[in-house]
């Protein structure tokens, strides 16, 4: 199946939305949550979250366009700075997956769901206590994309990892903790170890065969 401009544009709505948000392959599967001023808390799963660099350790993920009301996601980035990335394994990848709805402004998928949250320290937001692999950030800045979705940059400031996930080098094993990713809008797929390969330098590349 060959697809160009014109054939893209003319699929039915709904193929077209399955098939390029499938289209990039697996995608990390992650919840991210924040409180409001006022203390109520809320989380929700994204798939779009991108390593940006590690000094400073920064990461970014894609919010859908806003349109006022903003989202309580977007509205607690913006006026706490503060929210969390939490990895999402198979143990809680349903609840995970239904934090997706679109809840009354005074309820929290942390209870609607029945996942438990977790604070760290003096950390303003709260954590998913489940996840393996909890992130804390505070908000650098936010971009407006071409297709008027936001790019939300965000600085590390607090990891809380499982020892056994990280090998001495520092690199997580995500097949480990049982972690998923996500194809398209809601499916999941988990994660296991192929191979580990050395930093790649000139002289170093082997002879492969046809």
């Amino acid at each position: 199946m060959i697809l160009k401009t014109e054939d893209l544009k003319n699929l039915d709505r709904i193929y077209r939305l399955n098939l390029i948000n499938s289209i990039s392959g697996i995608k990390p599967a992650n919840l991210i949550a924040t409180k409001s001023r006022t203390g109520q808390d809320n989380v929700a799963i994204f798939s779009s979250v991108v390593h940006l660099g590690s000094n400073p350790p920064q990461l970014g993920f894609v919010m859908r366009p806003q349109v006022e009301p903003f989202t309580d996601t977007y509205t607690n980035i913006l006026e706490t700075g503060f929210y969390t990335i939490n990895h999402v394994t198979d143990a809680f990848v349903k609840k995970a997956h239904y934090t997706s709805a679109k809840l009354k402004a005074d309820e929290s998928e942390f209870d609607v769901m029945a996942i438990q949250k977790q604070y760290i320290e003096d950390f303003f937001a709260p954590f998913v206590r489940s996840s393996p692999v909890k992130i804390g950030m505070k908000h650098l800045e936010s971009i407006s994309l071409p297709n008027a979705c936001i790019f939300i940059i965000g600085e590390i400031v607090l990891v809380d990892v499982l020892d056994t996930s990280v090998d001495k080098k520092g690199q997580l094993d995500l097949s480990a903790h049982k972690g998923v990713g996500i194809s398209g809008l809601n499916t999941y797929h988990g994660l296991h170890k192929i191979e580990t390969f050395p930093y790649v330098r000139e002289n170093e590349i082997p002879t492969f065969d046809d």
